[in-house]
């Protein structure tokens, strides 16, 4: 029992670091992407290239990934960050299908469909790290580091000027800011620190393959963050811990077949998502935070 509750607040953690960030462009920018499984998948396949062909350790490849992933980001942020918004979630969409399969036909880097197995343990000066609670350690420091750069950002003027984008592009253009600079180095920012979760999950599992970076975890993460909140910090984590232990509750449903949880899993975050934008459009810490509808 302990040995999964450790595990589960593993993979909590490691997805918070996702919410997190993808918040940082949704909540605070206005900026809605389906790419972002893509740079958690760029995150976990660099650190297991540079760990397994260089025998890196886990700060070192944990800044390749981000590096990488900072680069590919461009390449999505800069044509499309210069017309409106839909227009990004298009080419966000289309960068993660592209991406699928590259990490797919890749296989001397990524495995293909197989995977990568046999990942070396996340080794800090010298010392590998095993243990799953000595990891889980590991992962809460890192999602509090992701977290206080994020609420640096956000409380500095480049954070205010996101907000005023959000607000309205047009009178924030007006008022002398590069919008277009601004959307793409927050974008930049984003990718690079969702490359953190990517590091993480790899060498915690020791194994990777394409099925966790689809669009179905794009959605998955975006999901977590408008339950729990936009344009808070705590709000990604709470949708996080709630969409992650909902299979956990599911299985301890009587007279329910464990094929049908996958199925009934989705339901329920339609069906949150549904009631959440009718009742609480702010999210559950959100509306909290929010009450007069201003978000800060």
């Amino acid at each position: 029992m302990w040995a999964y509750v450790v595990n589960l607040a593993v993979l909590i953690s490691i997805n918070a670091i996702l919410a997190v960030t993808l918040n940082f462009i949704l909540g605070y920018a206005g900026i809605f992407s389906l790419a972002h499984a893509l740079f958690f998948g760029v995150g976990a396949y660099t650190a297991t290239f540079v760990a397994m062909k260089f025998g890196a350790g886990f700060i070192s490849a944990t800044a390749a990934g981000m590096a990488i992933s900072a680069l590919i980001s461009l390449a999505l942020a800069l044509p499309a960050l210069r017309v409106r918004g839909e227009y990004f979630v298009a080419a966000s969409l289309g960068l993660q299908m592209l991406a699928i399969t590259v990490f797919t036909e890749w296989k001397s880097v990524t495995g293909g469909i197989g995977g990568l197995t046999n990942i070396p343990p996340a080794r800090i000066a010298g010392v590998e790290i095993v243990r799953p609670e000595y990891f889980l350690l590991l992962a809460l420091i890192s999602l509090a580091l992701v977290t206080l750069i994020v609420r640096s950002l956000v409380r500095s003027s480049f954070g205010r000027s996101l907000k005023a984008i959000r607000d309205d592009e047009s009178a924030a253009s007006t008022f002398g800011k590069n919008v277009a600079v601004i959307k793409t180095v927050a974008v930049v920012l984003s990718s690079a620190l969702a490359a953190v979760a990517g590091s993480l999950y790899a060498f915690y599992l020791s194994f990777i393959n394409v099925e966790s970076f689809g669009l179905e975890t794009s959605i998955q993460i975006m999901a977590m963050v408008i339950i729990g909140g936009t344009a808070t910090l705590i709000g990604p984590v709470i949708g996080t811990v709630l969409i992650l232990l909902l299979p956990a509750a599911l299985s301890y449903l009587p007279y329910l077949p464990t094929t049908e949880i996958g199925s009934i899993q989705q339901i329920a975050y339609g069906l949150a998502m549904v009631l959440l934008m009718i009742y609480r459009p702010g999210g559950l810490w959100g509306f909290q935070e929010v009450p007069k509808g201003s978000r800060t």
